[in-house]
């Protein structure tokens, strides 16, 4: 009767062995996965060179323009891109009179903390007007706290990514490359869709090519200048609206 005890509590160890085990592996997997993820181009890093008007704020990069403004812009990365990669467009975009807020996410996939904007709202009271935007998961995630929290952000802005939830379409810009079949599977709504001829899923910020994404037919620069001229077309629209 003495060995039942032991024998009992030699099975829980073994059992909690492999338990321990298990969980290792998969820890190990999940880090090998997210740390295999595309890095920023040096032209985006150059951008973090400019004047005192960008500052690092936590996980935050904050691209200010030049004179002050009521008005900001969050931003989701798409997943497993690091956030830096984004800052070319985001300079072009704050160059037109709005503030622009980077959320540098967790293990670069922003499905681990798609409320940041909430977080991001509560840290700068000044700021009267906010937009909510993101590229393709990023863009998902952003979609998503728009539907949850409508009351909180005046507008919607999604590259290579499509509107799904309850935010309404007449406030939500859909901007998407020509290349990009499968967003355009996807888009069951007619306002405010942008289609750039020539343009992929990829080249909304400068990382490279990536894995699936057809090869644009036009340049990333002219992809963002595009981008940029419809959120700046997008912005006029719901303000005078």
């Amino acid at each position: 009767m003495n060995k039942n005890p032991m024998s009992r509590r030699k099975k829980w160890l073994v059992a909690g062995g492999v338990v321990l085990l298990v969980l290792a592996i998969l820890a190990g997997v999940f880090f090998c996965y997210v740390s295999d993820y595309y890095r920023a181009e040096d032209a985006a890093l150059a951008v973090l060179e400019q004047d005192s008007g960008i500052t690092v704020q936590d996980n935050l990069t904050i691209l200010s323009p030049a004179a002050p403004t009521d008005t900001a812009m969050i931003f989701y990365p798409g997943a497993k891109v690091e956030a830096e990669a984004y800052l070319p467009l985001l300079d072009q975009i704050r160059q037109t009179g709005i503030t622009c807020i980077l959320v540098h996410m967790p293990f670069h996939m922003a499905i681990f903390d798609a409320n940041a904007a909430e977080d991001v709202i509560a840290q700068f009271p000044a700021f009267q007007h906010w937009y909510l935007a993101g590229h393709s998961m990023g863009g998902a995630m952003a979609s998503q706290f728009a539907s949850d929290h409508p009351d909180q952000i005046d507008g919607l802005i999604l590259m290579g990514a499509y509107l799904y939830g309850d935010y309404p379409a007449e406030k939500t810009l859909t901007i998407y490359g020509s290349l990009n079949q499968s967003v355009e599977d996807q888009i069951d709504y007619t306002e405010n869709i942008v289609e750039i001829e020539g343009g992929n899923h990829a080249q909304f910020g400068n990382y490279g090519p990536q894995k699936g994404d057809p090869p644009a037919a036009i340049s990333a620069e002219e992809q963002q200048k595009q981008t940029v001229a419809a959120i700046e077309a997008f912005l006029a629209q719901q303000t005078n609206g």
